[in-house]
């Protein structure tokens, strides 16, 4: 059979690919026995790769696991297969055709043929920066019904870590692994969170990396190498981890791992996380191929939408000049404190802190100037207060809630603040602090802080009249 006037017929990506079944039930490594142009565009190829020739080995160019899975699947069960999957920084869409050695496609499936043999298979497929909602669509009732009642959990619940428990029950059950996880990335905050079946898993997340003495971000940049470009990894056994990444190997035989599934979730490109599953059931393999292509899109969007909020949120509560808690958090505090027995302190201690003289810097050195100053006074206080909730109330103004402080380390804090301001250039704080215990109300506890700070303020203005910028109208 002329195996290249085949492909030269597809306007798209095209090739045959052949192996051998052996004797043993064992397969052979994978040959290219034809291509047409358009195929030298889609993969990164060795820098050794020599010129095309037919029957060169697969391996020869690059080695995606994946791909190869999906050909020698095809080909032995003699089975259409197709795929849709964000990998190499694109969506790459594939169709697998199983073809006899005249390179007639083969159209019913039939049993697993693993007789001695050669088995061929014409792999079609297109790329696009951006995804195809039909293309994913495309998948078997019984994914495609697993997929809707997935996607129904993960709007339905209310709770971000409650939908990812879900989620990984319900993906653990379908691998049939003895563990199943996600590890999502955010990289915004540089912030990273396990979850198991069993919900958020700290712990479990410090004892992976401490396992191959790796930070969180050094695991994720390992994993993301370890992938090589693919969207995931569905390994019979750990030899391409061996090869690839020595030290997680090392840790997954101590853990007695035989086979594993990394798969990356991405959104936009981005990377946002990545699952996991060890000792799967190898049997369901290109069933959870075919479940992860469209699984690890919906979750990517979760993930995403989850940290946008988060994002949000912070911003909604922290003062952007000196990422301070802004007043709005302080109000939020104050509610929760006078409406919530449950949280409020049995001790506290409050600060009220007025930068001295900010008028004076805006009006004489510029607002630049002011917000240099006002950024230097808040890094004092978190020096001085840092164990404790620090807000920029408004302005020049600060206020600092010390739930259950001694009256002693209150007065300790307060004299360390004034001596960090005493050997800053320009920086001055008016304070005043009030320490309450028992049935107090936080507003009077408040109002007696302030109260305290204007008198120290007044203290400082007789002694700075220059600094004074009322005496200047």
């Amino acid at each position: 059979m002329d195996f290249q006037a085949l492909v030269n017929k597809f306007k798209i990506v095209a090739g045959v690919y052949a192996f051998d079944i052996l004797p043993d039930g064992s397969k052979s490594d994978i040959r290219i026995m034809a291509i047409n142009d358009f195929n030298t565009m889609m993969f990164r190829k060795r820098p050794d790769a020599p010129d095309f020739y037919p029957g060169v080995p697969l391996r020869r160019y690059f080695t995606e696991i994946n791909l190869e899975n999906f050909i020698y699947n095809c080909a032995i069960n003699n089975e259409p297969l197709y795929s849709y999957v964000n990998a190499f920084g694109m969506w790459i869409k594939g169709f697998y055709l199983p073809l006899d050695e005249e390179g007639n496609i083969l159209n019913e499936k039939g049993e697993p043929n693993t007789s001695p043999r050669t088995a061929y298979c014409l792999y079609l497929t297109t790329r696009s920066y951006e995804p195809e909602p039909d293309s994913m669509t495309q998948r078997s009732g019984e994914i495609a019904s697993f997929i809707m009642e997935l996607s129904i959990k993960l709007n339905r619940m209310q709770s971000f870590d409650i939908a990812m428990r879900e989620c990984m029950r319900e993906l653990k059950g379908l691998f049939r692994s003895k563990y199943c996880a996600m590890l999502t990335i955010n990289k915004n905050e540089e912030k990273f969170d396990l979850y198991n079946d069993k919900g958020d898993q700290p712990e479990m997340l410090r004892d992976l990396t401490k396992s191959m003495d790796r930070t969180p971000y050094e695991t994720a940049l390992a994993w993301e190498k370890d992938l090589n470009g693919s969207d995931c990894l569905l390994l019979d056994d750990l030899s391409i981890i061996e090869e690839r990444d020595p030290v997680w190997y090392r840790s997954l035989v101590n853990f007695d791992v035989k086979n594993l599934m990394l798969t990356s979730i991405r959104y936009d490109n981005e990377l946002v996380g990545f699952i996991w599953a060890i000792n799967f059931d190898t049997e369901r393999t290109m069933e959870i191929k075919e479940t992860l292509e469209l699984t690890t899109f919906m979750l990517g969007a979760s993930i995403s939408h989850h940290h946008l909020v988060s994002r949000l949120k912070v911003m909604s509560r922290t003062d952007s000049l000196t990422q301070l808690l802004n007043r709005n958090a302080m109000n939020e505090r104050v509610d929760q404190l006078t409406n919530d027995k449950s949280a409020k302190p049995e001790c506290i201690g409050i600060v009220f802190a007025d930068l001295n003289g900010l008028k004076a810097v805006n009006d004489g050195s510029g607002h630049a100037a002011g917000d240099k100053l006002l950024q230097n006074a808040a890094a004092l206080l978190k020096i001085a207060f840092d164990e404790y909730e620090i807000y920029r109330s408004g302005g020049d103004e600060f206020v600092v809630l010390c739930p259950d402080i001694s009256p002693e380390k209150l007065d300790g804090c307060v004299a360390r603040l004034h001596a960090l301001a005493e050997n800053t250039p320009n920086v001055s704080f008016a304070a005043g602090a009030k320490w309450f215990n028992g049935d107090y109300d936080i507003f009077t506890a408040m109002q007696a802080a302030d109260l305290s700070m204007y008198k120290n303020k007044e203290d400082f203005y007789r002694l700075h009249p220059e600094k004074n910028w009322r005496n200047n109208l």
